[in-house]
C-alpha cells in the first residue's frame, strides 16, 4: 500500500470521507489527550511527509520524515482476531449477500460492523487497541510520526476496506475463499434439506430455545403429577415400560486409566459448561470469544489447585503471569482479565470524574495518571478502569522475586469504594 496522494490539506475529517475511514481517525483521536502531537501528526501527513505505508497483519509500518536527515521509523500495531473471531466475523459477513457485493464495491456495511461488534469482535480498531511504536526520541503515546502514519492511512482504508481485514490478520484473497467456502456449504445444506426435509438443521439452535425444548419434554421428578410418564409416551414409539428415565443420569464410567483426566475433572467440566450455556442463554456473551489462553485463567480461578498447574502446564504460560491472570478474574471476571492484560484508553470524563473525587476525598493525595490507571506510589496502591466501567484495584507485592502490580480486592464502580478496598485487603 502506498499513498496515491497527498492528504487534504484543510480539516481533521478531510483525511477520510467515508464512516470508516473517520472512525478509523476518530478511534486514533480517543486513543490519546496530547492534541498538540495530533496536530503535528496531522501537519506531516498533509505535508507528504509520510514515506510509502506497507499493511500488514498486525500493524502498520512507513518511514516519516522529522528534523533530522533520515527519516524516522513508526509504526502503529492493531491486535489480530483469533480463528474463533474470524469465524464470527466471516459468518456475519456471508449472512447477507450484499456484504460480499458491497466489500467488493469498496463499501463497508455500517449493519456489518455492528453486528460483529455486538458478537465480541471489532473489525474497526478499538481507541485501546492501536498500539504506536517509533525510532524517534519523542515519549509521546503516540508520537507525532505515529499518528502522521495513521492519519495517511486513513485514505487508503477509505479506498479499500480489505486493508481492515489484513490489518486483523487475514488478506483479501483469504478472506473471498473463506466466504466462497461458506456459500458452497451452505448450499450443499440447502440441497440435503430439500432431499430429506426431516433432516436435523446443520447448525443446531439457539441456547435458549434448547432450553425451552428442554422444559417442555423432561420434568424433574419433584414435579412430576401422577400419569406423566404416560404424558411423555408417545415420545418413545416402545410405551411407557421402554422410556428413558427423564431425570438427567451422572455419569458412571471412569475415563481411561491411561489418561490424564478423571472423573470429576469430567463432572467439573460438565458444570463449566452446563453454567455457560445458561449464561449464553441469558444474554451473558463475555465468555463466548475468549481464545485459549484466557479461557484456561477462567477455568483455573474457579478451579483446585491441581487444575491451576495443569493448564499452567498445558498453556505454556509462565506461572506468575498466570497466578496473576487468575486473581484477576476471581476478582473482576473477564472484564477482570483484560484490564489485568491491556493499557486500555477510557472515556476520558470518566477518567477525569475519578480524579475529581480522589482531590475531593478527606485525604487528598498525589495521583500519577496513565491511560486507564490511577497510581497512588505513596500507597503502593493502583487502579485500574475496566472495559466493564469498573475500577480494579491493584497493589504493588513481590513475588517469586519479581515486584509488580497484583489484583487485590473486587471492582467497584465507585473509585473511592475500590480504593477503600485496597487499603482495606493491604492492611492499611
Amino acid at each position: 500500500m502506498t499513498p496515491a496522494h497527498k492528504a487534504p490539506r484543510r480539516g481533521t475529517r478531510a483525511f477520510a470521507t467515508t464512516w470508516w475511514g473517520q472512525a478509523w481517525i476518530d478511534a486514533l483521536e480517543a486513543s490519546t489527550l496530547d492534541a498538540g502531537r495530533l496536530a503535528r501528526g496531522r501537519t506531516y501527513a498533509r505535508k507528504g511527509m509520510v514515506h510509502p505505508v506497507t499493511c500488514l497483519p498486525g500493524a502498520l509500518k512507513a518511514a516519516v520524515e522529522g528534523s533530522t536527515p533520515w527519516p524516522y521509523d513508526a509504526a502503529v500495531h492493531v491486535p489480530i482476531l483469533t480463528d474463533a473471531q474470524w469465524d464470527t466475523l466471516l459468518d456475519a459477513v456471508a449472512a447477507r449477500a450484499g456484504h460480499t457485493a458491497a466489500l467488493l464495491d469498496g463499501e463497508v456495511p455500517e449493519d456489518l460492523v455492528a453486528d460483529a461488534a455486538s458478537a465480541g469482535v471489532p473489525l474497526l480498531p478499538q481507541p485501546h487497541e492501536l498500539d504506536p511504536e517509533c525510532s524517534c526520541p519523542d515519549w509521546g503515546y503516540p508520537c507525532k510520526h505515529a499518528a502522521a502514519v495513521c492519519y495517511a492511512t486513513a485514505t487508503h482504508i477509505d479506498e479499500d476496506p480489505f486493508l481492515l481485514f489484513t490489518l486483523r490478520g487475514r488478506d483479501r484473497d483469504s478472506v473471498l475463499a473463506a466466504l466462497r467456502a461458506r456459500r458452497r456449504a451452505a448450499s450443499t445444506a440447502d440441497s440435503a434439506a430439500a432431499e430429506d426435509p426431516g433432516a436435523p438443521a446443520p447448525y443446531g439452535i439457539l441456547a435458549r430455545d434448547a432450553f425451552t425444548a428442554w422444559d417442555g419434554i423432561f420434568t424433574p421428578p419433584s414435579q412430576e403429577a401422577p400419569g406423566s410418564r404416560d404424558a411423555v409416551a408417545h415420545l418413545h414409539p416402545g410405551g411407557p415400560e421402554h422410556s428413558p428415565d427423564p431425570r438427567p443420569a451422572p455419569l458412571t464410567a471412569e475415563p481411561p486409566r491411561t489418561g490424564p483426566v478423571t472423573l470429576p475433572d469430567l463432572t467439573a467440566l460438565m458444570r463449566d459448561t452446563a453454567q455457560r450455556a445458561r449464561g449464553l442463554a441469558d444474554g451473558h456473551i463475555l465468555t463466548l470469544h475468549l481464545d485459549a489462553a484466557d479461557d484456561a485463567v477462567r477455568i483455573a480461578a474457579g478451579a483446585s489447585e491441581k487444575w491451576f498447574h495443569r493448564l499452567v502446564t498445558g498453556t505454556g504460560n509462565d506461572p506468575t503471569g498466570f497466578a496473576r491472570l487468575v486473581r484477576a478474574a476471581r476478582h473482576g471476571g473477564v472484564p477482570g482479565i483484560t484490564t489485568a492484560r491491556t493499557p486500555l484508553t477510557p472515556d476520558p470524563a470518566a477518567l477525569a470524574a475519578a480524579r475529581t473525587a480522589l482531590d475531593d476525598s478527606d485525604e487528598p493525595m498525589p495521583v500519577r495518571t496513565w491511560r486507564n490507571r490511577l497510581t497512588l506510589d505513596a500507597q503502593g496502591i493502583q487502579l485500574r478502569y475496566g472495559p466493564d466501567g469498573r475500577w480494579h484495584p491493584y497493589a504493588r507485592e513481590t513475588l517469586a522475586g519479581r515486584t509488580d502490580w497484583w489484583p487485590c480486592a473486587p471492582a467497584h464502580p465507585d473509585p473511592l469504594a475500590a480504593l477503600t478496598s485496597a487499603r482495606t485487603a493491604n492492611g492499611r
